[in-house]
C-alpha cells in the first residue's frame, strides 16, 4: 500500500499514466545521502503525539517523526558502511536578519531556542559528514551544496527528513533540475500533514523523483556495492 492510496482518484491515477508521468528513473551510480533539517526542532526531544510535541517545539511534527528516524537510520547504516557520503542540510539557527517573507509567513519558527536546532542524535552526524547551514526550504538555495556534489562525483541523491511538502519537496525539484537521480525513501520523510505528506509524494513520484518503500530502496542500494565513493 502506498501512502496516497486512497487519496489519489482512478482518474488521475489514469490522467498521468496517460501522459507518461511517473516512470522509473533510477538511483544513478555514486549515490549520496541526504539528511534534511531532522534537528529536535522538528521532532521534540523524545517521541510524543502531535500536540504535546508542539508545545515543546511549535514546528515540531511529533511521533511521525521518530517514526521515520527509525527508518533513516537504516539507510543510514548502510550508508557508512559502504562510505558513501552523507550530507546533512540544516536550518542554521534564525536571527532577526533572516525575517522576510519567511518571518511573516510561520513567526513562530524565529521564535525556536537555540537547543531546538541540535541535530537528532540518533542520525546526527558524525566526523566526515557534510554539513550545509540553509536559510530556505531548497537544500540547493543559498548553498554550497552543488559545489561538495559535484566534487564528490555525485550523480544520484536518497533525499530523506522533513518536512515532505516544504524543504523536502523544494530540495528535491532543484536537484531534479540539476539532473540528478532523485530518490525517496517513502517512510524516511515526515510532513505535520498526512495528507500533505501524502499527496506531495505521489507528485514527486510522477515528476521528479522515484518514491521507494524503505526495503527496496536497500535492495537497489545492496546492488551497487561495488561503486564506492570513499
Amino acid at each position: 500500500m502506498r501512502p496516497w492510496d486512497g487519496l489519489i482518484s482512478d482518474d488521475d491515477l489514469r490522467a498521468y499514466d496517460a501522459a507518461g508521468f511517473g516512470r522509473p528513473a533510477g538511483i544513478g551510480r555514486r549515490p549520496a545521502l541526504l539528511i534534511i533539517d531532522v534537528q529536535y526542532r522538528t521532532t521534540g526531544t523524545v517521541p510524543m503525539p502531535f500536540w504535546q510535541a508542539v508545545e515543546e517545539y511549535p514546528t515540531s511534527c511529533g511521533n511521525v517523526a521518530w517514526r521515520a528516524i527509525g527508518h533513516i537510520a537504516t539507510v543510514l547504516e548502510l550508508f557508512r558502511k559502504r562510505r558513501w557520503p552523507v550530507l546533512f542540510p540544516h536550518v542554521a539557527p534564525k536571527v532577526p536578519q533572516d525575517g522576510g517573507r519567511l518571518a511573516a509567513k510561520v513567526p513562530s519558527i524565529m521564535t525556536i531556542p537555540a537547543e531546538g536546532y541540535r541535530f537528532v542524535r540518533e542520525v546526527g552526524p558524525i566526523e566526515g559528514d557534510i554539513l550545509v547551514a540553509k536559510k530556505h526550504p531548497s537544500a540547493f538555495f543559498g548553498t554550497n551544496l552543488i559545489s561538495h556534489l559535484v566534487d564528490l562525483g555525485i550523480d544520484g541523491l536518497v533525499v530523506t527528513g522533513c518536512t515532505t511538502s516544504g524543504c523536502i519537496r523544494g530540495s528535491v525539484v532543484d536537484a531534479f533540475s540539476y539532473n540528478f537521480h532523485v530518490t525517496i525513501p517513502e517512510e524516511c520523510v515526515y510532513d505535520r500533514s498526512a495528507v500533505a505528506h501524502a499527496v506531495n509524494l505521489f507528485d514527486m513520484a510522477q515528476k521528479y523523483a522515484d518514491v521507494l518503500p524503505t526495503s527496496d530502496l536497500l535492495k537497489v542500494l545492496g546492488d551497487l556495492k561495488g561503486c564506492g565513493n570513499a
